[in-house]
């Protein structure tokens, strides 16, 4: 799995940058906007925790576990909603900022939740987590699949009989290369050149191969009550976030500003912070190298 330190990197790096574009609770998840580009990235992130909620049966007084909670905004919505949430990161930006905005939030490899840490759950969500479980050494040693079955034990002991479990989460799609393809030196903005700064950005961390990945590994535990490819409405989130990080305002500024001396001296950083000036994620979902999915798990009874 990525480490603490991949994750602070990839999250906590861009932490005051993404909360002074994005505001306090932003969603740095793809939004749903089901064919409706015209609709407003607030609108389009509503949509989705709407949707997870209403699938999921959140409401007044259910208790939910959002592994992976990012900045919180899933569990600002189900509050709202008069549910209980607890969330767990692994950044350490991430949870002050959760903290500071008073939301339960504990520093925590969701991975290893047990029953008697929190209790049981009526609900439990994973945005964007899933794809930083597995990294690429463990993709190469074989342990993908058993990494993402275990992971799925975990949510099925912390769920009651019919409970259910919302995962969203990066794949790589049809167009995926092979490992050995990836070259940080070929052409700019080649498949090859993209999943290798891929690989930079999120150090760490290997994606799934295809939902069929994620939904073999979950079968012992749930049944699939839905899934849908939110590919194209990534490629438009990514297109409205990039407008917000490039829009002006002075505290964001001076942070680029801040950043500019470690960019010129160091290759590596460059390549991380890539994300600022090109997208490597769009134009991955757009060359169909990676898709995205939307699942909906409900716990089978025994």
């Amino acid at each position: 799995m990525a480490s603490r330190e991949d994750l602070d990197y990839a999250y906590s790096t861009i932490d005051k940058i993404f909360r002074l574009s994005m505001g306090e609770t932003g969603d740095f998840s793809g939004a749903m906007y089901n064919g409706d580009f015209s609709l407003s990235l607030e609108k389009a992130q509503e949509n989705k925790h709407r949707f997870i909620a209403e699938n999921l049966h959140i409401g007044k007084g259910s208790r939910v576990l959002d592994m992976g909670c990012g900045w919180g905004p899933f569990l600002t919505y189900a509050k709202k909603k008069g549910a209980y949430g607890i969330g767990l990161t692994m950044s350490q930006g991430q949870l002050e900022a959760c903290q500071n905005n008073g939301l339960i939030v504990y520093l925590r490899d969701c991975r290893n939740v047990k029953p008697e840490d929190f209790g049981i759950f009526d609900a439990v969500v994973s945005v964007g987590a899933f794809e930083h479980f597995c990294s690429i050494e463990n993709w190469k040693a074989g342990k993908q699949e058993q990494i993402y079955q275990d992971f799925f034990e975990t949510v099925y002991n912390l769920l009651p009989k019919g409970g259910r479990f919302y995962l969203q989460t990066m794949v790589f799609g049809k167009n995926m290369i092979e490992f050995d393809e990836m070259d940080i030196n070929a052409p700019s903005g080649s498949p090859q050149h993209i999943m290798a700064l891929m690989v930079k950005q999120f150090p760490g961390s290997w994606l799934p191969y295809g939902y069929e990945m994620i939904c073999k590994a979950a079968s012992p535990f749930f049944n699939m009550v839905s899934k849908s490819s939110g590919r194209l409405d990534y490629i438009e989130t990514i297109t409205q976030w990039r407008k917000r990080f490039r829009k002006f305002g002075l505290k964001k500024y001076l942070l680029y500003l801040r950043l500019l001396p470690h960019y010129l001296i160091d290759k590596e950083f460059r390549h991380r912070v890539t994300v600022f000036r090109i997208s490597p994620n769009k134009i991955c979902f757009e060359k169909e190298i990676m898709d995205h999915y939307r699942v909906v798990f409900e716990k089978k009874g025994y």
